[in-house]
């Protein structure tokens, strides 16, 4: 406690051996001896006013103009608020610090414990492999963490930003230093080259590694916490977002990837990751073999079972009714990171993060139901395998009970396989979900219980998103209508609806005859589905004309074929906008 005791008893702080690390004036000094003085008698917070008015002249009222003199070592971090609410306090008049209270800060403890806040620099040697060369950088991402924390303008345990600035300085040049003088390569920098990534981008890639290493709650994966490392004002903020963005070049050439969370106040926020394949790069760099990862679509184009299916819609671009909007985005909020921490704290869920969800959607065809659950895939930048289960009973033949375990254990190894965890769609459900035969029957009717006994079971354990659709709900049988904890109808859509369909889905380039009315087209009952096909169906019409315009009359006539057909609109399995 040296450094402590020199500092409360100097005649003259200006020659205390901590001085020159408060980067002060000498009456700012002087105050915070006075604290420190307080501090070691038991006192731990102290009045601004009492301070002031015990160390200037109360005449005149000189102590005011000593106001800004606390308000620069608030700022400095030396001194912390203690009854200043929520008001950050380099936003603060001088005039409302006058009635607050301060303590020393914990720098400053640490500092008069020490002697010295200088950070340990690296000695100006080579680096003998790529572990020593990272935990420079990892001290480098903290270095830029803190900066970020201070800039929020709270006076806590953070260094001044302009002291942080000048270490991170030595630091970043104490690394280029000691790169210089290494003759082994070193991986991380190896995979900048190769890359051609500028300083802003390595240093996302650095935080995003730190994450990996240390295994930490995902704070350095915040799409807002990494632009902040690099940024250094507001205008650098929104300048920066375009490195996270879509089409940058750490995306576009897969070097990172994100995951889209809907958080509980209803927006969306983007968690960062590094691809597997560079992790493997950086994390085992002696390994000559190249790490692979297995492609789930190139791994199910192996079987016969799945049908790979690729989103290209998200939920916002397709017409839902709010109820079934509403249903949807409380089932994307599990994985929002409170909504987790309370489903886990009552029980609810356990260590598992994932979504949990067996979701029946039903209604007549074509009202989107396909389409909306490869939307919601999209939305939760997951994969998708559907399996028709019409196809059970011929691709199995005396076999079906057999094979319906064979189905969730198919899809259990390739998610494992792939590393992933796709959407299983059961597209056509119905005779699954269909109620079983009561007594003996034919032995049909205990190839048919049975198999369905199985799924039910399978349905059971199952664990993720699991999507079931079928035309009829009023038939299924309540022992799966109990499993599956989402019901959601698709109904046809009304005039209103069919409006936005007609809208959305009519060709943006196209030329139209004058007096063209869309409003007219809503009048006939089509679903979503039969809107698509008419309009493909059109267009083709209209295409091999030497006037390709679109008129009326070519849209009623082949909304008149849909309508006289018997397939009822079941040519199309969704819709989009």
């Amino acid at each position: 406690m040296k450094y402590l005791i020199e500092f409360i008893e100097a005649k003259d702080v200006t020659q205390a051996s901590i001085f020159e690390h408060l980067k002060c004036t000498e009456e700012e000094a002087l105050l915070v001896q006075y604290i420190c003085k307080r501090y070691v008698t038991g006192i731990e917070e102290i009045s601004v006013l009492e301070m002031l008015q015990e160390n200037f002249s109360a005449e005149g009222y000189v102590y005011l103009e000593k106001l800004g003199l606390v308000k620069n070592l608030l700022d400095l971090g030396w001194m912390i608020q203690v009854s200043f609410g929520q008001v950050k306090a380099h936003e603060a008049a001088k005039l409302e610090i006058l009635t607050t209270s301060v303590t020393p800060s914990i720098s400053l403890l640490r500092l008069l414990e020490e002697g010295s806040l200088e950070i340990l620099l690296p000695e100006v040697k080579p680096y003998t492999d790529h572990l020593e060369y990272l935990q420079d950088q990892f001290d480098m991402v903290t270095l830029l963490h803190k900066i970020a924390t201070f800039k929020q303008g709270f006076a806590d345990n953070s260094l001044s930003i302009g002291r942080l600035k000048n270490k991170l300085t030595l630091l970043t040049t104490r690394i280029e230093e000691r790169l210089k003088i290494t003759e082994a390569p070193i991986v991380v920098e190896e995979f900048f080259k190769e890359k051609d990534l500028d300083e802003k981008e390595q240093r996302i890639f650095l935080a995003l590694l730190k994450e990996e290493y240390s295994g930490g709650e995902g704070h350095f994966r915040d799409m807002n916490t990494l632009i902040e490392l690099i940024s250094f004002d507001e205008y650098e903020k929104i300048k920066n977002r375009s490195l996270l963005e879509d089409g940058a070049k750490l995306i576009s050439e897969e070097i990172i990837d994100y995951e889209e969370i809907l958080n509980m106040f209803g927006g969306v926020s983007r968690s960062f990751y590094l691809q597997e394949e560079v992790m493997q790069r950086i994390i085992h760099p002696t390994k000559t073999k190249k790490v692979t990862k297995l492609k789930l679509d190139a791994l199910v184009k192996e079987q016969e079972i799945f049908e790979y299916l690729k989103p290209v819609t998200t939920l916002e671009d397709v017409v839902l009714h709010p109820k079934t909007r509403e249903t949807l985005n409380s089932l994307i909020k599990q994985v929002d990171k409170e909504v987790f921490k309370k489903l886990k704290e009552w029980g609810i869920k356990d260590r598992r993060k994932g979504i949990d969800a067996r979701i029946i959607f039903y209604g007549p065809a074509g009202t989107g139901k396909t389409m909306t659950a490869m939307s919601l895939a999209k939305t939760l930048k997951k994969p998708i395998l559907s399996f028709d289960c019409s196809k059970i009973l011929s691709m199995y033949v005396g076999e079906s009970e057999k094979n319906v375990r064979k189905i969730f254990d198919d899809f259990k190894e390739l998610s494992t396989k792939a590393k992933v965890e796709p959407i299983l769609l059961l597209n056509e459900a119905d005779q699954f979900l269909g109620s079983r035969s009561e007594g003996a029957g034919t032995s049909a009717d205990k190839m048919h219980n049975q198999m369905q006994n199985i799924f039910l079971e399978q349905i059971e354990r199952f664990e993720g998103i699991l999507i079931a659709t079928t035309n009829l709900l009023g038939n299924i049988d309540k022992a799966f209508s109990r499993r599956f904890n989402y019901k959601i109808e698709f109904k046809k859509p009304g005039k209103k609806q069919r409006l936005m369909l007609w809208q959305f889905m009519l060709p943006e380039n196209a030329d139209y005859e004058e007096g063209f009315d869309i409003a007219a087209l809503t009048g006939y009952e089509l679903t979503g589905g039969q809107i698509n096909l008419i309009i493909k169906n059109t267009a083709y019409k209209v295409a091999v004309r030497e006037e390709s315009v679109f008129s009326m009359q070519d849209f009623i006539e082949e909304i008149e074929k849909e309508l006289g057909s018997s397939f009822d609109g079941s040519k199309s399995m969704g819709f989009k906008v």
